[in-house]
C-alpha cells in the first residue's frame, strides 16, 4: 500500500522542479533588489555631498549632440 505508482513519482518530480524554479527566481529577485538599492544609496550620497545626477534618460542612449555628430551634419 505504501508503494509510489509512476503518476506519484513523476508528481513528486515535477513538484521538485517547480520548487526549484521558484527558489531561482527569488534568488534573482533578490539580487536585482539589492542591486537597485545600491544604486539608490550611491544616489543619494552623490546629493548628500552636492553632486548632480548626471544622467539624463536611458543611459545607452546617449547624447543628443552625439547623435547628431554621428549623423554627419556638419
Amino acid at each position: 500500500m505504501n508503494e509510489k505508482t509512476p503518476s506519484d513519482t513523476d508528481a513528486s518530480q515535477r513538484k521538485a522542479e517547480v520548487e526549484r524554479q521558484a527558489a531561482k527566481r527569488a534568488q534573482r529577485s533578490a539580487e536585482q533588489l539589492r542591486a537597485n538599492l545600491q544604486r539608490r544609496k550611491a544616489q543619494v550620497r552623490a546629493r548628500r555631498e552636492g553632486h548632480a545626477d548626471e544622467t539624463d534618460g536611458l543611459p545607452a542612449s546617449g547624447s543628443p549632440a552625439a547623435a547628431e555628430d554621428a549623423s554627419g551634419a556638419d
